[in-house]
């Protein structure tokens, strides 16, 4: 039975701050950034992370498709906002993806976006499948240095299972050197780097071939049959000399989208394979490669079916909605980057109540409601008595989620007195289109934007407050005009 990618999709931030921003406020002190300050890097807002991330990626891969069945989510990042709670159980939560599945959060190298793929094709041909595998990241980097400008964040998401699917496993290899071209120590905020050249000549140009022939030859493809060939460096010309010393097809070489997203870290593999079948072809080859420590590499031959698996946006369609963000001292202060006098309103204490968040994980995180058996109406939050003054029947709601349903806005304010990371706070009532409503704050909304009373809106799952004295953060559902 072969194994394959069923399903696939992304997710990019909307904010693309500038790089000309970024070296101009920095040049003074290192005159070499100039040399990296063109294009843009995408980067997540405060409610972002990782795992709110990896929550759309999913969904964009998804779509409308069921979500039963799924035996497991690989969750894959060096950025994870919990050291000590798993985060690929808040994803499964946040997308109800039910208990009877295994979850597991993969990190400690660049390379473990690769690792989680392998480990899950691996595991769905011994049976245990589906598998979600999502890599995401949201990488913090000291000011004035490179990695500020080529690191970007992003996510993306596949559904491994056996068959054939969108595009199937042809084979891989993987090469282990412990070979240490940057590491971030325990209790470190930032990566140390070592030397770009040194890097490059001794790690890239002699690890990664030796792991893609090896592939190659599992797959029994031929180098010039690529099609379709991934190095996730923002190191530049690297992957061009690499498919020249393999003898891989110079036009087969993919845009590493450095230049409108920069690099995604350990997710960056992963998004360059989705961005890959967005744009593949029936029958095309594509070999993808992870660095870090060594070197995984695949080698996918897109299906028949990858048409119908193409995601509604993915990664070339996250692409296209941006935002330009020209406010360096704004990305700053969203990454913590920054010591702001916030106001005495910041102040207040946020501890969760552990107990009380379990008990309600399934409204919280799933964002689950009720809709009476009776009448039909549906509410948010569930409780015993239905919400129809019409109807008042006991004890009569089934579960009923609100994430994906569609809904309008029915009132919105700005507010400029309580606190938030990003002010305004903006919030308002959103009347769900199949019936049901709920005060909600509202995301990604534009500085200056007019809102609407009755334009579409969307849910996407997000940070809703942070505890820094106790280093917890809360998720819930927001409210997003739709196309954001």
């Amino acid at each position: 039975m072969s194994v394959g990618i069923h399903a696939f999709g992304g997710y990019v931030p909307r904010l693309r701050l500038q790089r000309e921003v970024i070296a101009a406020t920095n040049a003074w002190f290192n005159p070499g950034l100039e040399a990296l300050g063109t294009g843009e890097r995408s980067i997540a807002n405060w409610d972002e992370d990782a795992v709110t991330m990896a929550v759309e990626a999913v969904r964009d891969a998804l779509g409308g498709a069921g979500r039963d069945g799924i035996q497991g989510v690989y969750l894959a990042s060096t950025s994870l906002p919990f050291q000590d709670r798993q985060n690929a159980g808040i994803v499964a939560e946040a997308l109800r993806l039910g208990h009877s599945l295994r979850t597991l959060d993969i990190t400690g190298s660049q390379r473990v976006g690769t690792a989680a793929l392998v480990t899950a094709l691996q595991t769905v041909a011994g049976g245990g499948g589906p598998v979600l595998v999502v890599g995401a990241e949201k990488r913090r980097t000291k000011a004035a240095s490179p990695l500020e400008l080529t690191t970007g964040d992003g996510a993306a998401a596949l559904l491994i299972a056996q068959g054939d699917g969108a595009a199937r496993l042809l084979g891989h290899a993987t090469e282990t050197v412990d070979f240490v071209d940057h590491y971030r120590g325990q209790n470190q905020a930032f990566d140390y780097v070592w030397e770009e050249r040194w890097v490059r000549d001794e790690g890239y140009l002699k690890i990664i071939p030796t792991a893609v022939v090896r592939a190659l030859e599992a797959a029994a493809v031929d180098p010039g049959a690529i099609a379709h060939f991934c190095v996730p460096s923002a190191t530049r010309r690297v992957a061009a000399t690499l498919a020249g010393q393999l003898g891989i097809p110079a036009a087969s070489v993919r845009d590493n989208l450095q230049g409108t997203c920069g690099e995604a870290g350990a997710a960056h593999p992963l998004l360059m394979l989705v961005h890959a079948l967005e744009q593949a072809c029936p029958g095309d080859k594509v070999l993808v490669t992870g660095f870090g420590q060594g070197c995984d590499a695949l080698v996918v031959e897109a299906g028949e079916q990858l048409g119908a698996a193409k995601p509604a946006l993915g990664i070339a369609g996250h692409l296209t909605r941006r935002r330009k963000e020209t406010n360096y001292q704004r990305y700053l202060a969203i990454n913590d980057l920054v010591t702001l006098e916030r106001g005495l309103r910041a102040e207040v204490d946020k501890q969760t109540g552990l107990t009380t968040l379990f008990r309600n994980k399934d409204m919280l995180l799933g964002f689950v409601g009720g809709r009476c058996r009776t009448c039909k109406t549906p509410q948010y939050p569930k409780s015993h008595v239905c919400a129809n003054p019409d109807c008042n029947a006991v004890e009569s709601q089934d579960d009923y989620p609100f994430s994906e349903r569609t809904a309008t806005l029915n009132s919105h304010t700005a507010d400029r007195l309580t606190y938030s990371p990003d002010p305004p706070a903006y919030y308002g009532m959103v009347q769900f289109d199949e019936g049901g409503r709920a005060m909600m704050d509202l995301a990604d909304i534009d500085p200056g934007t007019e809102l609407q009373v009755g334009q579409p809106m969307r849910m996407v799952f997000r940070i809703k407050d942070y505890d820094t004295n106790r280093g917890f953060r809360r998720y819930f559902w927001k409210a997003t005009p739709t196309g954001c």
